[in-house]
């Protein structure tokens, strides 16, 4: 089977593409699959280059990648793809309908606002928002853009900061509690995460990515607060209509489980939050490569992956 790892692509989280599509090239099983990477540096340049691949293993991010975009051209093309389909990438990647949707469904996430790009008026909105506030790209992702706001003197720079990267912002307050991910492969919840960031005092990019940034490794919780941990993240997936993989960010305070965001195409790079679970429940990096291309291959073959 061909197997093309398509990563790179136009968004601010480019860099990290790479770099997850790389360490997934390099753990796929050679006498399974021939592996060809795809280096997307142009939307129009997709067409051609996945011509002659049996599946495209997805190494993207953020816009023209997690957010529907690429999954509605392979499914045009007829070309399988891993992981959720259109509808649940689209929604995920929006932060602003992940909330409304994930609050419906009556699973808590931290109270906010969205503000428009020229909007007016906008510090109307803030009222009931206590500081610290989170300002951050609605469609964005590896807390590029991402600000910590302790006073109003500092908001408008944070707002301008994370305009340079969208046109829609996300003001949130800030939950204080234990930092968590859940990690979902087939809709079964992987060994939950706890987080703790080392070279700052909250889970910013460089914490992210530095070898050393934080501290992330299974964590036990009382079993009611791990409960309502797995129904919450459980919850998510299905409503969104998440399919084959996704990881579910949230704080937990007071043994409430606030739900952060719903990652899609979660990093495969080598400190990223996914393989780490995988591995805590036996599972290496080339096993999950393999299960998360059979399952995509299997939730399309029963037409689950196709807009789901």
């Amino acid at each position: 089977m061909k197997i093309g790892v398509i990563m790179g692509g136009v968004s601010s989280e480019r860099e990290i593409s790479l770099q997850t599509g790389k360490e997934m090239a390099a753990n796929l099983d050679r006498n399974k699959y021939e592996v060809v990477p795809i280096d997307i540096q142009e939307p129009s340049e997709i067409i051609e280059k996945v011509k002659g691949i049996d599946f495209a293993l997805l190494a993207l991010h953020g816009v023209f990648g997690e957010d529907g975009t690429v999954q509605g051209v392979l499914e045009t093309l007829g070309i399988p793809y891993s992981g959720s389909g259109v509808l649940s990438s689209s929604l995920c990647m929006d932060k602003e309908l992940t909330k409304r949707v994930v609050r419906g469904e009556g699973v808590p996430t931290p109270e906010w606002c969205v503000i428009s790009r020229g909007q007016v008026h906008w510090e109307e909105q803030l009222r009931g928002l206590a500081y610290p506030l989170f300002v951050k790209p609605n469609t964005g992702g590896s807390s590029i853009g991402v600000r910590r706001v302790d006073n109003e003197g500092e908001l408008r720079s944070a707002l301008e900061e994370a305009f340079r990267w969208d046109t829609s912002v996300v003001v949130e307050s800030m939950v204080r509690g234990q930092e968590i991910t859940c990690p979902i492969l087939d809709g079964k919840l992987l060994p939950i995460l706890g987080i703790e960031a080392v070279e700052s005092d909250w889970f910013d990019y460089s914490s992210k990515y530095n070898d050393g940034g934080a501290e992330e490794k299974p964590i036990t919780l009382p079993s009611e607060v791990e409960a309502r941990v797995s129904e919450a993240a459980l919850a998510c997936y299905r409503v969104l209509k998440c399919s084959v993989y996704a990881r579910i960010d949230m704080i937990v305070k007071d043994g409430v489980p606030y739900v952060l965001e719903v990652n899609t195409l979660p990093g495969m790079t080598r400190n990223s939050l996914l393989p780490r679970s995988a591995a805590a429940a036996g599972i290496s990096y080339s096993e999950l490569l393999d299960r998360m291309i059979q399952l995509s291959l299997e939730g399309r073959s029963r037409g689950k992956v196709v807009v789901s």
